[in-house]
């Protein structure tokens, strides 16, 4: 079954603690909170001041996301959450092992992301190393973009790799997820999908989030 991460950026924020407590009873199995500096991605997001208490209110992991310049500042910030993933884009970082080791020696599970553009064959070498691989299905930075359809052809690539390389590496995809595309990222080997806009915009989140865990 497909794991569902509700992205937390489509939430409510000035009822965020509740917002939380519904998609955990709701049957979420992680929480993606996504991180943006403003200068790897044009916008601006949260920081551990927010999401302390959504890790008080939370009874699933954390699934953090950076879209940053300087990693090991924001996983200094946020490591003490004790997170289940960390993901860093491969686009901002020039020592992925030195940050992969970092996460691991922290007790995190590390996460490489991968933007619309970047080929799987560019973390050939480090998925041994991974717990998981995000690609991206929407250009990082903003919520409720419209879904890339050529991701789907790249999580099948991505695939073989991770069956050569570490088949326990999760698939994850992000961007524009919804029941209409859930079943074809299935079939492309898709393990963790995240949904913002689709499980925060429906009137039942459980509805929601059960419609994708196919």
């Amino acid at each position: 079954m497909i794991l569902v991460a509700p992205s937390i950026l489509s939430a409510d924020f000035g009822n965020l603690t509740n917002e939380i407590k519904a998609i955990c009873d709701a049957g979420c199995d992680l929480i993606h909170v996504d991180v943006m500096d403003g200068h790897f991605v044009p916008n601006m997001t949260i920081g551990p001041v927010v999401v302390t208490p959504v890790a008080k209110a939370a009874t699933k992991p954390l699934d953090i996301h950076l879209m940053v310049e300087d990693n090991n500042f924001f996983i200094d910030l946020f490591a003490s959450l004790k997170p289940m993933y960390i993901s860093f884009h491969i686009e901002s970082e020039r020592h992925p092992h030195r940050v992969i080791q970092k996460l691991r020696a922290l007790g995190i599970k590390p996460a490489i992301v991968l933007n619309p553009h970047t080929p799987p064959e560019a973390i050939e070498y480090l998925i041994e190393d991974l717990d998981m691989v995000l690609l991206m299905s929407v250009n990082p930075g903003f919520g409720g973009q419209k879904f890339i359809s050529s991701v789907v052809e790249k999580a099948k690539k991505l695939k073989e790799l991770i069956n050569k390389r570490n088949p326990n590496c999760l698939i994850q995809v992000d961007g524009g997820v919804n029941d209409k595309n859930i079943h074809i990222l299935k079939d492309a080997g898709v393990d963790v999908v995240v949904a913002g806009s689709y499980v925060f915009g429906n009137d039942n989140y459980s509805t929601a989030i059960k419609s994708l865990q196919v």
